[in-house]
């Protein structure tokens, strides 16, 4: 299967300390750099964690208070109970990295009331050289059977005010810029929360396997202190659960560059190994879509005189993909249900039924024959329980075509008018569609998500995430756009969770219907960001009447979407961003480079490249005269002969790039 072990993992090592004691019980990772312990402080059990004998965290508070119980549970008796180490390789279906390792030790602690009840709940911690992860297991146990979680009291405790990059959880769906502050400016964050440390370090706290259970976000507490804050239902309770049961893992990455934050797989290692016996039909790729133009208001998403989705257009844009290797197509406003008051009338979505103007069947076919899947747009608004009740028909009838991929829709503050987008409920909801999709071999494009967690690993027909400020926002927001530092902090904080869709690749920068918003780029950052921001699944978002006759569509053509291996070169947040990426199928590398609104020259070593072989390096970069403001559809295109050795010089214009693929000679 998709799953190779390549090393054998380490036999465990069980060990029961006998007793209620309060001494420390640790663990290490397996470079001796990162130890994580467990005591007891005033009676109540904390965690800390050092860094080559230096504190990280400090008193790190651990445990739950119950729905109906006024004080967190009187965890007092801490006992370590077992031990486990790994050293394996697996390979992924899809991903930034064919082959991942995951390395780790392990300790189990128990912690225990004392008296009373008797409750138990054990800490399973994971530590990795590059950071930890740990989760609580509630396991079987006579006085504590069904329950419900009032708060999770997790924090993360570093002793000083750093400072953070991080999302506010009061945008919806997570369409936030990065802020840039102390940690006790923090507006309760959405994780992945990114610390920038000093002397080059990065610290990122998020969480891995959201499974029956609330996102966690994180609040300031004290000086230099974060806590956990879970998603609540409408009734205020944040999590239902009945033991046995686990948590998801909080993770965090530390990092002393950059790039190594950027390349950490724990939360992939600490989801569990894919489910799916045949993954042949997914499979990574770009699409070009009915879509931006439905943005930039030239066509609409509803029936009538300007319909967008019609046969006619929709063969235009099978033709163009199939002549131009693009493996997919993605209409939106087919099926029955558009109209003006679609966010409070969902029920009225059909989604096996299309307009009179698109013929579903003839054009199903017809992409069939051309070798191009359909990306079928369901936005069902939230509306969980009138899309499940269409599901298997839609399901279906889609599979019956031989297509593959889906893009869901969740545009609603509520899931089902009731809960938030990343509580217990709506990740229930969520995760029983895709399970459905992959019993289907349907592969899922998720919009409006919960934020990523590693999932995709288990179940990887869950291709790609939105859940970030993405292109649409360069069409009508309000503000004039994204701004040109937006694309060079993505990465490093929703680019942490996985996978984006945020649909790039405009190459015709007039915006008639709405002139006071634009994609502040330039083309040649348009291209680049193909290597910077990864999705296996990307989309070349602009017209197909906008690429004919552009040498710069080429690169579009040419680059993956799944990669061998990936590595950030260099990178500061918020100012501009290096990345290469070698192809999983060939021995082609690319580089992506990209800058804020500051003009940039940079000299980028090509060490990365197979020593003592010549590339030729197909070179696209601004123009002379590039300039987002202006003049952003200027680029030059240059072929050089380069080895490993040599240095490229760039010179980027405001909010520019450039995007470059080596062909191995």
């Amino acid at each position: 299967m998709n799953i190779r072990l390549l090393t054998a993992a380490l036999s465990a090592a069980t060990i029961i300390i006998c007793g209620c004691t309060d001494n420390r019980t640790s663990v290490s990772s397996p470079d001796g750099s990162i130890t994580f312990e467990i005591s007891l402080n005033d009676g109540t059990p904390v965690y800390s964690v050092l860094q080559e004998g230096k504190k990280i965290l400090s008193n790190s508070t651990l445990g739950f208070t119950l729905k109906g119980e006024e004080n967190p549970l009187a965890l007092s008796c801490v006992e370590l109970i077992g031990r486990d180490s790994k050293d394996e390789t697996w390979e992924q279906v899809w991903g930034e990295d064919r082959f991942v390792r995951n390395n780790y030790n392990e300790m189990t602690v128990r912690l225990s009331e004392n008296g009373g009840s008797a409750r138990i709940v054990d800490i399973i911690v994971r530590v990795f050289d590059d950071g930890f992860g740990f989760r609580y297991s509630f396991p079987e146990q006579e006085n504590l059977k069904k329950f419900a979680i009032a708060e999770e009291n997790t924090s993360f405790d570093f002793g000083k005010d750093l400072k953070a990059w991080w999302l506010r959880r009061s945008v919806p769906y997570y369409e936030d810029y990065g802020h840039h502050t102390p940690m006790s400016q923090v507006d309760t964050a959405h994780t992945p929360l990114t610390i920038e440390a000093g002397e080059g370090r990065y610290y990122a706290i998020h969480e891995a396997n959201l499974t029956d259970y609330a996102k966690m976000s994180l609040t300031p507490e004290n000086n230099g202190c974060l806590r956990a804050v879970l998603t609540p239902w409408s009734d205020g309770t944040k999590v239902y659960a009945e033991a046995p049961c686990v948590t998801p893992w909080r993770t965090m990455i530390i990092a002393d560059d950059i790039g190594k934050l950027a390349a950490s797989k724990i939360m992939l290692n600490l989801n569990e190994p894919c489910v799916l016996e045949d993954v042949s039909w997914i499979r990574p790729g770009k699409y070009i879509g009915i879509w931006w133009t439905l943005h930039k208001d030239f066509y609409t998403w509803y029936y009538g005189p300007r319909h967008g989705a019609t046969t006619k257009q929709t063969m235009r844009y099978i033709d163009f993909a199939a002549d131009n290797g693009i493996s997919g197509v993605l209409v939106e406003g087919w099926n029955k249900g558009w109209d003006g008051n679609w966010m409070k009338n969902s029920t009225g979505f059909d989604f096996t039924q299309a307009y009179p103007d698109y013929d579903f069947d003839r054009i199903m076919k017809y992409a069939a024959s051309k070798g191009v899947q359909m990306v079928i747009h369901n936005e069902y608004a939230a509306n969980t329980e009138h899309y499940l009740s269409q599901i298997h028909d839609a399901y279906k009838l889609y599979s019956s075509y031989d297509m593959h991929y889906i893009k869901t829709g969740n545009v609603n503050l509520l899931m089902d008018g009731k809960e938030e987008h990343d509580g217990q409920y709506a990740v229930n909801r969520r995760r029983q569609i895709v399970e459905t999709a992959a019993q289907s071999r349907i592969c899922v494009d998720e919009h409006e998500p919960a934020m990523p967690t590693g999932i995709h690993r288990t179940y990887p027909n869950l291709m790609t995430y939105e859940g970030v400020r993405g292109q649409e926002h360069d069409a009508w927001e309000p503000e004039g756009g994204n701004k040109p530092e937006h694309q060079t902090v993505c990465p490093f904080i929703r680019g942490l969770a996985g996978p984006m869709d945020y649909t790039f690749g405009t190459f015709d920068f007039s915006n008639p219907n709405y002139p006071f918003c634009r994609v502040m780029t330039t083309l040649a950052k348009q291209l680049a960001q193909y290597v910077v921001i990864y999705s296996p699944l990307q989309m070349a978002s602009d017209d197909p009447f906008a690429y004919e006759g552009k040498k710069a569509f080429d690169f579009i053509k040419d680059v993956p979407c799944d990669w061998h291996e990936s590595h950030v070169l260099d990178a500061v947040i918020g100012d501009y961003v290096v990345t290469a990426r070698r192809d999983r199928h060939s021995e082609d590398w690319y580089l992506g480079a990209i800058t804020d609104e500051n003009a940039r020259e940079m000299s980028i070593p090509l060490s990365f490249l197979e020593p003592d072989t010549e590339y030729t390096a197909q070179i696209y970069a601004d123009g002379p005269d590039a300039n987002y403001e202006n003049n952003p559809e200027s680029y030059t295109y240059s072929e050089l002969t380069v080895t490993s050795s040599d240095v490229i010089p760039m010179k980027l214009a405001t909010s520019g790039g450039c995007a470059v693929r080596f062909v191995k000679k």
